[in-house]
């Protein structure tokens, strides 16, 4: 599949394919990220206590992990996997293997 082409069931832009379930998925749970993020910020404003607030950050956190997790499964399933269909799956080990690292880096 080359960059930016579509197929029935995936979308590949700047090397990354996602089912479309799992576009969609990803972008609500960014969207529910976004508004807990603001969630936050207003308990700061309003001066809540700072055990909720660390409560709070540390659920932003587990989503956050979780949304990870999501794309990493959609990105074995379909890129990597073409990619060994491909005969490229070597260069798709390494690409997985570096943005793995840099991830749980930040775990």
């Amino acid at each position: 599949m080359r960059k930016g082409q579509r197929t029935g069931e995936s979308i590949c832009l700047d090397g990354v394919y996602l089912e479309p379930a799992l576009e969609r998925d990803l972008l609500n749970r960014l969207s529910r990220l976004e508004g807990h993020i603001r969630g936050i910020r207003k308990m700061l404003e309003e001066h809540k206590s700072c055990d909720d607030i660390l409560i709070q950050v540390a659920a932003v956190k587990a989503a956050v992990n979780q949304a990870a997790v999501r794309l990493i499964e959609g990105h074995m399933e379909t890129c990597v996997a073409e990619s060994v269909e491909a005969g490229e799956g070597e260069q798709a080990l390494v690409r997985l293997k570096g943005a793995l690292a840099t991830l749980l880096s930040q775990f």
